[in-house]
């Protein structure tokens, strides 16, 4: 690999890294996400220091040039932080779903039980109120 695109991928992993640290200590990023991000940019920085693992991974996948490996390893992990954030994505709208539906039964109930409060006041029928 030429060593300007070498330095330039060093460089830029070894941002990511310290980025999502940064990300982590300021409370923006948790860390169940964090893990992969770190993950990545460290592989991607081990293969961007040793040659001669990014040769092997290089003829591994079929790829004619070394700057193919780091660019095909990085749009792998973008395919499953898309399809993980998907996952997360249809989990949570369910849950809304199902709030929204339990929040709509218990505005039901407690109008409900306002409007028998209001019929059986206090002052008129206190044994009514009792038999609620």
């Amino acid at each position: 690999m030429p060593p300007r695109i070498r330095i330039i991928a060093i460089l830029i992993c070894i941002f990511l890294v310290a980025y999502v640290f940064e990300l982590v200590r300021r409370k923006h990023l948790n860390e169940e996400y964090s893990l992969g991000w770190l993950v990545t940019g460290s592989l991607m920085l081990i293969l961007s220091i040793s040659e001669d693992l990014l040769i092997w991974v290089s003829d591994l996948v079929g790829a004619t040039l070394f700057t193919s490996t780091l660019f095909f390893s990085g749009l792998v992990f973008l395919m499953i932080i898309c399809l993980h954030f998907s996952i997360r994505i249809s989990a949570l709208t369910n849950q809304v779903r199902m709030l929204t539906q339990h929040l709509g039964i218990l505005d039901y109930e407690k109008k409900t039980l306002e409007s028998v409060v209001a019929q059986h006041s206090l002052e008129k029928n206190p044994a009514a109120l009792e038999k609620l």
